[in-house]
């Protein structure tokens, strides 16, 4: 599980905003974007080329 400061420090690297725990805490959810990051082994990979489109 992420850590609430880190959470606190993470943002969107496409437009730079704040991202969120989805509600499994699998993923990091940008609502500009409408990306999620994935968390693997609890590490965020913040890579755009990694992100999926939501629908």
């Amino acid at each position: 599980m992420i850590k609430k400061e880190l959470l606190d420090i993470l943002a969107c690297p496409k437009c730079k905003e704040k991202v969120v725990l989805n509600e499994d805490g699998s993923y990091l959810v940008c609502g500009k974007c409408r990306l999620r990051y994935p968390i693997e082994d609890d590490i965020p990979i913040m890579l755009i080329d990694r992100a999926e489109t939501m629908k």
